[in-house]
């Protein structure tokens, strides 16, 4: 769980329900910035060649020539092959800021949603065949009953995942105390832990439902599911 100043100020500014949802959007990525390099430093590196410019040649800017004055050194590069996975829809803007982290890693899509019941239901589920990824980091913006993620996480370790790290912004006592409790070897970054869920199931405070802060979508009652927009009770006006 962080401590760090400056994302408890930023999560005062997304879970504000006056924050607009081009806001929201750079804020979350802000944090899931921050969360994900405390998440990454458990990866590995091995030693690589490198070579590097002379600093003469960088200042004066001339041609390479045939590189022979290029100094040899030896770099680092992540050993695992990493793959992130984000539970849609809200998990989709927790990916670019963990890409410019860990730019080679595979994107795998997984659609999931909650009934009334509070069971998750699967959509979507883009896992190659294959299992080619040594770690896999889930990125979910909030864990409420942790029923959601934790069907993801059975998912990829049946899949054949060594390594799993769960990556949020907001998680229940409950739901994150379920979570460890059924997958102890699971390692879980979060900015905050909330105290209670509603009856419901949504965690309070919460930020309310990420996805429709994201993407500025409203809320749909569930018979109106089926309804076209322009005929549905509650539409989103100009100044929603």
């Amino acid at each position: 769980v962080s401590a760090h100043p400056v994302v408890s100020h930023k999560l005062s500014v997304l879970r504000s329900s006056s924050t607009s949802p081009s806001s929201f959007r750079a804020v979350l990525r802000e944090i899931t910035f921050h969360l994900g390099y405390e998440a990454t430093a458990t990866l590995t590196t091995r030693e690589v060649p490198i070579t590097v410019p002379p600093a003469k040649k960088c200042r004066t800017g001339a041609g390479d020539g045939d590189g022979n004055d290029h100094v040899e050194a030896t770099g680092h590069k992540i050993k695992e092959r990493v793959a992130l996975i984000p539970i849609m829809r809200s998990g989709l803007g927790m990916v670019d800021p963990m890409l410019e982290l860990v730019n080679d890693a595979a994107v795998h899509h997984v659609g999931m949603y909650r009934t009334k019941s509070l069971m998750p239901v699967q959509y979507y589920n883009r896992l190659p065949r294959e299992c080619e990824v040594d770690a896999a980091y889930v990125l979910d913006p909030l864990i409420a009953t942790s029923n959601t993620v934790m069907s993801v996480v059975g998912m990829l370790k049946k899949w054949g995942v060594a390594q799993i790290h769960v990556l949020s912004v907001i998680a229940s006592r409950d739901g994150l105390s379920e979570l460890l409790r059924h997958h102890p070897d699971v390692r879980v970054t979060v900015g905050c832990v909330d105290g209670s869920l509603s009856e419901d199931g949504d965690v309070l405070p919460g930020l309310g439902d990420a996805g429709d802060r994201l993407y500025g979508t409203p809320t749909i009652d569930d018979e109106e599911e089926l309804v076209h927009p322009s005929k549905r009770k509650r539409t989103m006006s100009v100044g929603e």
